[in-house]
């Protein structure tokens, strides 16, 4: 891959502490180098234009155990104009009809009641609970974004979560059942201050729900493209206890989940004093994957440092003996893998994505272009990348006549595959 022209982002802030405990020591476990925001792809006329680039460094808090950034990016820069969208993914879809209807049983959330998504992209989790009667509301800073819910009937503030949107929705909405953060929880800087509003806006018997990808699964299956400037923390059940402890919450269920390579879905209340089962079947497991050492940590760097040279040694292996090589979805995971591996034109072809806004653009740093899966079909290549691994099993299905017809898959971590 060719050396880019780059120059050092601004807007960007070194953590001093612990965003959970401020008090740990933060030990560095590994650097990506020096990588561009993975969601900000370019037209073609910015493809001579210097890049900013940001440090993308990890630290592991020796007091609470919270996995984290150790720099900090303007969010104004990564969200106000946005390329991710939810609705364009069947298997999110699938998962966030099947989250509704879960929420609904569960909780026994009578119709009528009033569900609020922070961080609510498209409006796609929003929409199921709008078919069952209930009231909706979706805040997301991304306006482009934001006007497709709009668009499609669901009512949306473009704005940040934070205290001072409390009083605005209560007067407006009333006191929500349930607030979801799903995956966007770890983009969250200013931990106590997203938790304190929640709290306070959320009504007595209500639930906020979270997804994250969990920790314990980045670790065993060596997903270091998870990492990423957008994902400040990467979460276990441990630092979380302490989080929510703060503001006198509790776990009331964690589950694990297998949406994006391993996740787990927490139900937080209010004034819960007890720690349920679930809680303790995980903490044994953070337990027994020793989360709590530094060597674990530095272990997953070895393994990441691997990945990075059989790779681009197996891609430039199958170009030399004159195999087409294109890219299947243009991930945030996706850039970073490229980034950090320097996997550029020479090796890929192109990436072929879903999502229309990175339709036509080039992926950041590496300059790859985009186009959508209509091109896959008109120029099969003999070898297809799969940067959106977490949703494989539903990608290989997809593409069963391309694999009949001779066509093989690349499979990235935790080591590289051909299948």
């Amino acid at each position: 891959m060719k050396l880019l022209q780059h120059s050092e982002g601004q807007g960007m802030t070194t953590i001093l502490a612990c965003r959970i405990c401020q008090k740990g020591k933060l030990h560095k476990f590994l650097s990506l180098g020096s990588i561009p925001l993975a969601n900000s792809f370019l037209r073609q006329d910015q493809l001579g234009v210097p890049e900013p680039y940001y440090p993308l460094d990890v630290c592991f808090c020796s007091n609470c155990g919270l996995v984290q950034l150790a720099q900090v990016v303007d969010p104004e820069i990564m969200f106000k104009d946005y390329v991710y969208q939810t609705g364009t993914s069947p298997p999110l879809k699938e998962h966030f009809a099947k989250l509704a209807e879960t929420t609904i049983q569960k909780f026994k959330i009578p119709e009528g009641s009033f569900v609020m998504d922070i961080g609510s992209n498209d409006g796609t989790l929003l929409e199921n609970f709008q078919k069952h009667g209930m009231r909706v509301l979706g805040i997301d800073p991304a306006r482009n974004i934001a006007e497709l819910a709009l668009s499609r009937g669901i009512d949306t503030l473009i704005d940040f979560f934070n205290k001072n949107l409390v009083s605005k929705i209560r007067k407006g909405y009333g006191k929500p059942s349930v607030v979801f953060a799903t995956n966007i929880f770890a983009h969250i800087h200013k931990l106590d201050d997203f938790v304190g509003a929640v709290n306070s806006l959320i009504a007595d018997d209500g639930v906020f729900i979270i997804e994250v990808p969990y920790l314990v699964d980045m670790l065993r299956k060596v997903e270091f493209d998870t990492i990423y400037h957008e994902h400040l923390s990467y979460f276990a059940v441990r630092p979380l206890t302490t989080l929510f402890d703060k503001f006198g919450m509790g776990i009331a269920d964690v589950e694990q989940i297998s949406i994006h390579g391993g996740s787990i879905r927490i139900y937080v209340q209010k004034s819960l004093h007890s720690l349920p089962p679930s809680v303790i079947e995980l903490f044994n497991l953070e337990t027994e994957a020793r989360i709590d050492s530094l060597a674990t940590y530095q272990k997953f760097a070895e393994d990441t440092s691997r990945i990075r040279e059989e790779l681009p040694l197996l891609l430039k292996a199958l170009k030399g003996d004159g195999a087409r090589i294109a890219g299947y979805g243009a991930p945030a995971k996706g850039n970073i893998l490229l980034n950090y591996c320097k996997i550029g034109t020479d090796l890929l072809d192109y990436i072929i994505d879903a999502t229309p806004f990175k339709q036509g653009q080039y992926t950041p740093g590496t300059h790859i272009p985009v186009f959508p899966e209509s091109h896959f079909r008109k120029f099969q290549p003999d070898y297809t990348l799969l940067l959106a691994w977490n949703y494989k099993d539903a990608i290989l299905k997809k593409e069963h006549e391309y694999r009949q017809a001779g066509g093989k898959f690349i499979i990235p971590i935790p080591k590289p595959q051909i299948v």
